[in-house]
C-alpha cells in the first residue's frame, strides 16, 4: 500500500517548477508541460497538473511546516473555532499562523475512528474529486498524467490509485460517507477547497453541494474560505 500522508502532502505542496507567482497550471499549461518533460523526475509538475490550481500549492509559514495532513486539520480546526467563538468570517488579523489541532480534538489525524491512513485517502480522493469539478483532466489529460506517475517517484501501487481515481466518474455518495465525524466533514471539505480555488461556475457550485451533502452551515463555510484565503495569501 503507498503512503497516502506523501501523496496528500505532494498534491498541497507542489509549486509550479520555475515560477514565483500564484498563476494557475492552466494558464501556464505549456509551460509546465515543457518543464516535466525537461525534469519528469519533478513530482511538483505532475501534481500541478493533476491539480490544475494554484490555491494549496500557495499555502506558507506554519501550514506547510506541519506537513499536508496536519495542515488540513489545523486550517479546518481554526475556522470551526473562530465559527464556534461567534468571530465574523470577514474578520482577519496578520496572524497566519496555523498549528496542528489538540491531539484530544476530534480533528487530529490520530482520533480518526477508520484510522489515520484510511482517513488521509480519504482527503486524497476529495481532493482529486475538486479538482476534476471544472472539466479539466479530460481524456487527454488523464494520459499525460498517466505517462508521467513512472517518472514522478511513485510506487505502482500509488500509480495505480491515481489512474482509478482520474477514470472513474466522481462518487460524491462514497466522499460524504468518508466523513465519520462533525470533524472529519469540515476537514473533507477544507481539503476540497484547498484543491481548487473556485474561479469558475462549476468547480463553485460543487463546493455548494459539497457543502450542503456534508451539512455544513453557510456561516461555517465561510469561516473555512476565509481562513484558507488568509492562510494562502
Amino acid at each position: 500500500m503507498f503512503d497516502a500522508k506523501k501523496l496528500l502532502n505532494d498534491l498541497l505542496n507542489s509549486p509550479v517548477p520555475g515560477s514565483n507567482d500564484n498563476a494557475t497550471v492552466r494558464d501556464k499549461a505549456s509551460q509546465v508541460g515543457q518543464l516535466a518533460k525537461d525534469n519528469p523526475l519533478a513530482t511538483g509538475a505532475l501534481a500541478a497538473v493533476l491539480l490544475g490550481t494554484g490555491a494549496g500549492r500557495s499555502i506558507t509559514g506554519s501550514a506547510l511546516k506541519i506537513g499536508g495532513v496536519a495542515a488540513v486539520a489545523g486550517l479546518a480546526y481554526k475556522a470551526y473555532q473562530n465559527y464556534q467563538n461567534g468571530q465574523k468570517p470577514e474578520a482577519t488579523s496578520d496572524e497566519q499562523v496555523v498549528l496542528a489541532p489538540p491531539k484530544d480534538s476530534d480533528f487530529a489525524t490520530e482520533s480518526a475512528p477508520q484510522g489515520a491512513d484510511e482517513f488521509t485517502l480519504s482527503l486524497v480522493k476529495a481532493m482529486i474529486a475538486a479538482a476534476r469539478a471544472d472539466g479539466h483532466i479530460d481524456d487527454e489529460e488523464r494520459g499525460r498524467i498517466a505517462d508521467k506517475l513512472s517518472m514522478g517517484g511513485y510506487d505502482e501501487d500509488a500509480q495505480s490509485f491515481i489512474r482509478a481515481e482520474l477514470s472513474k466518474p466522481v462518487d460524491l455518495d462514497m466522499i460524504v460517507a468518508s466523513a465519520k465525524t462533525e470533524a472529519q466533514r469540515i476537514e473533507l471539505y477544507t481539503a476540497s477547497r484547498l484543491a481548487i480555488d473556485p474561479t469558475s461556475r462549476a468547480e463553485r457550485g460543487y463546493l455548494d453541494m459539497l457543502a450542503g451533502r456534508l451539512s455544513l452551515p453557510d456561516q461555517l463555510v465561510d469561516h473555512i474560505e476565509a481562513t484558507i484565503k488568509q492562510a494562502t495569501a
